[in-house]
């Protein structure tokens, strides 16, 4: 490829936000980053960065071309390591993604990952969609439900995510507490906005409640943590996120079927980087103690 050094020099302003800062990790003029990205930008036929005061913001096309060289530069020091006998450096960036239930979990994870490791720059992302590793959007992905069957990725299991009906206090005082196998009809409920929501407890809510008791709606768990914590309603949480407020009820006790199976997925390619071998190594290990 004879444009190389042109993409390292898009992918560090990506990474840095400027020119300057781009310059600098490269050990170039900034006149040089300037004209990189120029002709680059001239041989693609497409704005790679939108230009304002405060520096370069990627396009979705400078995005796509961010998540390329990120996955290039990976495999290249995944190679290097092994042709120097030992691993690749502890070095740039990893990317975490993460369901919302569980990215609470991954805080403390990424803490001690980052005091071993002080010069690796962390992003932990929660999304709903599926990011597509062989493009080097993530490095590691904690995903739920159903194991996934890409061929290129590497899936371990991570055990199980429990999650059961909660209250705050307040809710209880003022409309009760159901009993153990009592009608929850009388109750007001949060639920997703998504009505066809993946999460199997909120697919038995979908089933078992009268839709026009679900009173809220919100579109992720930590809305609906927020929402349960101010009186609004009976709501799924995850059982590890009950630790976070003395002022939670537990409805219910877990049931089986609301379990939900977590797994650890990584692209092959980038499978045994250090980094990723390190990171997925402190999380299998954090893992065998969540509830």
């Amino acid at each position: 490829m004879d444009n190389w050094d042109e993409i390292r020099t898009a992918f560090q302003v990506a990474r840095m936000g400027t020119v300057s800062g781009a310059a600098e990790v490269l050990g170039v003029h900034h006149a040089t980053v300037i004209r990189h990205i120029d002709s680059l930008e001239g041989k693609l036929g497409v704005k790679l960065f939108q230009r304002h005061a405060r520096g370069y913001t990627p396009t979705d096309a400078g995005m796509d071309l961010l998540q390329v060289a990120q996955a290039t530069a990976d495999q290249f020091e995944q190679l290097s390591g092994r042709l120097h006998g030992h691993g690749a450096a502890m070095t740039g960036e990893l990317i975490v993604t993460s369901v919302d239930s569980i990215s609470p979990l991954l805080v403390s994870v990424i803490a001690e990952f980052q005091e071993a490791h002080p010069e690796l720059m962390v992003q932990l992302i929660t999304d709903t969609r599926l990011f597509r590793l062989e493009y080097g959007e993530a490095h590691v992905a904690i995903r739920a439900g159903k194991k996934p069957d890409d061929p290129d990725n590497i899936v371990q299991s991570l055990g199980y995510g429990r999650a059961t009906m909660f209250a705050h206090k307040s809710y209880i005082e003022q409309h009760g507490m159901p009993e153990e196998d009592g009608d929850l009809t009388d109750h007001r409920f949060i639920g997703p906005t998504d009505p066809n929501h993946r999460a199997i407890f909120f697919r038995w809510l979908r089933d078992h409640i009268p839709q026009d008791r679900i009173r809220l709606r919100v579109s992720d768990m930590r809305d609906s943590f927020e929402a349960v914590l101010a009186g609004a309603g009976i709501g799924f949480l995850p059982m590890s996120w009950a630790r976070r407020s003395e002022d939670l009820v537990q409805i219910r006790d877990p049931l089986d079927e609301w379990s939900i199976p977590l797994w650890l997925v990584t692209h092959v390619d980038l499978h045994r980087t250090a980094k990723v071998q390190e990171f997925t190594s402190i999380l299998k290990e954090s893992a065998k103690t969540w509830p």
